[in-house]
């Protein structure tokens, strides 16, 4: 598992809710449910060999894992079920056909029956499903055996036999639950009607199921039979029932956009709810950097107009849990205060609020593990505090000349670049490299004392004792020795010198804390060496400038400055040399081209 998945798993919740699995391109590859989505993604990746080759092909193909915080078990069963229709994952039909998980067919006969099956043949009827669980099945089933009268029987109703009298009514039918086709007590037609109900609700249409029976409701009381007007109140009863149970299907909420909104002082995150068809159909999580100037209901605003562009909603509804800056008139935004509508919009924030907290375990995650190196440092060096500051001062020159020296600042195991120095030696004559670290860690402490800024935690020289000797007495002549921890380090051995301290201390060459300091003793060095060599290469230009009689020393910085090279000086057209120095002294600089072999 790769090292960006498995962060993934870890920052799953212990909660219901819905997962979705991407491949590399993005696309949706599955889709599941689970009661508790830590314990469920985490077992794809914890018990591979138990799986079947079609699930490790799955596993395989991962490379992105989202999800939706459900209030319960059952609303992940039901949002599983409306997600799997609206991306058809390819691995919910592959991992599915292995009679692993049942459908609901329609079976292609007369007086059709509706049976659950674990075997998927094309032939044989018309197919619902797969349903990941067989409690969430049954209900549907239940749910349809209690609102028409479909037969259970496997008689074979042809009209040949009927009209034989081959059969007669069941027990079914006498207590109500058949209306004895078997016996032509009830015609085809009739049967077929009921059919047609039951399969808008396997497809999700319960709308079309409600109006049906409201309208067959209000037709028997206008006829005053009141019965019938009652048989089919509590068929709207069941139907209702069902619906009510979960948030994710509601007759009452329907096409609408939920949007909530939570922040840090940096960030806001968005979670959005795309409803259609009283169903949750689409979920998607947004973080969002914040400016200064802007307020929640300004980022909410934005953030709801971006989304539902380019999620393409025509949902002309909006909840959300602070009101929009901006209305439309062809949109209406509402902040519901009581009811399904604010459970729902709680639900939103539900998901908004665990994406903010994830990110800010992460974030935290991210510091501890900058602090437990610079930890084990403070424990390698025996530091009192922990170095959160460092800083680490190299001397470079060739012989002697053009001597420079360099300063890299790192803040919490990281370089902090606008820290870094660059020092020109002015008072060393020759190569002294401990004069030279006197000089420099003195004029670096020296204007941080007079001009009142912090101190670091830790400074390391590049060098062994005579050198770390040198930056403790420029330390002492300023009055800091002892308020900062100062360590040199030997390149050869790589050896920690302490102040006053002839035997070196011996850190595990395997240790973070010495590869950090490593790191920074090469940066130093790296940052001077780069400096000196720009110094020299200055310095030899300047010199063969020099050698040209005529030619001045604020010629030869105007020169420099704008070509940097003495190739580039010689390459340079005649008329540009005249508008820079004047006519005289570019025929002196061609002239002296000429002479040169």
């Amino acid at each position: 598992m790769k090292d960006a998945i498995k962060a993934q798993v870890a920052s799953l919740p212990d909660a219901p809710g819905i997962y979705k699995f991407f491949d590399s391109d993005s696309t949706v590859i599955y889709v599941g449910k689970a009661k508790s989505l830590k314990k469920r993604v985490s077992s794809y990746f914890n018990k591979q060999s138990q799986y079947n080759r079609k699930t490790e092909k799955l596993v395989s193909e991962i490379r992105n894992i989202e999800y939706t915080i459900t209030n319960s078990e059952f609303d992940a069963l039901l949002l599983e079920n409306n997600f799997i229709k609206q991306n058809q994952p390819k691995y919910n039909i592959l991992l599915k056909d292995d009679k692993t998980f049942p459908y609901l067919c329609i079976l292609n006969e007369r007086f059709p029956r509706i049976i659950s099956t674990r075997k998927y043949q094309q032939k044989k009827g018309e197919y619902f499903g797969p349903y990941t669980s067989v409690v969430s099945m049954k209900s549907v089933l239940d749910l349809i055996r209690q609102l028409y009268s479909i037969r259970t029987c496997n008689l074979q109703l042809t009209e040949e036999n009927i009209e034989q009298k081959k059969f007669k009514v069941c027990l079914e039918y006498h207590i109500g639950n058949c209306k004895g086709p078997c016996e032509n007590l009830q015609t085809e037609e009739d049967y077929n009607e009921d059919i047609n109900q039951a399969r808008s609700i396997l497809k999700g249409n319960l709308s079309v199921v409600i109006d049906y029976f409201t309208g067959q409701m209000k037709n028997a009381s206008t006829q005053l039979e009141y019965e019938r007007a009652e048989h089919f109140k509590h068929k709207l009863y069941l139907l209702e029932k069902f619906q009510t149970k979960s948030l994710i299907v509601n007759k009452k909420i329907t096409d609408v956009d939920v949007f909530s909104i939570t922040s840090s002082e940096q960030y806001a995150f968005i979670n959005y709810l795309q409803i259609k068809e009283g169903s949750v159909v689409f979920s998607d999580n947004v973080e969002v950097k914040k400016k200064i100037e802007e307020s929640d209901d300004d980022i909410l605003t934005y953030v709801t107009h971006e989304l539902r562009l380019k999620h393409r909603s025509s949902n002309s509804v909006i909840y959300t849990n602070l009101p929009l800056t901006t209305n439309s008139e062809n949109i209406e935004n509402v902040v519901p205060q009581i009811g399904d509508k604010r459970k729902l919009v709680a639900l939103s924030l539900k998901n908004a609020l665990y994406l903010r907290n994830q990110r800010e375990i992460l974030k935290e995650d991210k510091k501890a593990k900058k602090n437990k190196v610079l930890t084990i440092l403070q424990s390698d060096l025996r530091l009192q505090k922990l170095p959160t500051v460092i800083e680490c001062f190299d001397n470079s020159n060739f012989q002697g000349s053009y001597p420079v020296a360099s300063m890299v600042r790192f803040v919490d195991g990281k370089p902090d670049k606008s820290g870094y120095r660059h020092f020109n030696i002015k008072t060393v004559q020759g190569p002294d490299d401990f004069a030279s670290m006197h000089e420099i860690v003195t004029r670096r402490y020296s204007r941080l004392i007079e001009e009142n800024k912090p101190l670091p935690d830790l400074i390391i020289v590049d060098g062994g004792k005579g050198q770390l000797s040198s930056a403790t007495d420029a330390l002492k002549n300023l009055s800091l020795y002892g308020r900062i921890p100062i360590v040199g380090i030997a390149k050869k051995l790589e050896e920690i010198y302490y102040p006053e301290d002839s035997l070196p201390l011996h850190i595990s060459k395997k240790s973070p804390g010495l590869l950090l300091i490593q790191k920074i003793r090469d940066e130093a060095h790296r940052f001077a060496i780069t400096f000196h060599r720009q110094k020299r290469a200055k310095g030899s230009l300047s010199t063969e400038l020099e050698s040209i009689p005529g030619i001045g020393p604020k010629t030869m910085d105007k020169l420099l400055a704008k070509y940097r090279s003495l190739k580039k000086i010689r390459e340079a057209p005649i008329h540009e040399l005249t508008e820079m120095v004047g006519k005289k002294k570019a025929d002196l600089i061609v002239g002296q081209q000429k002479r040169e072999p």
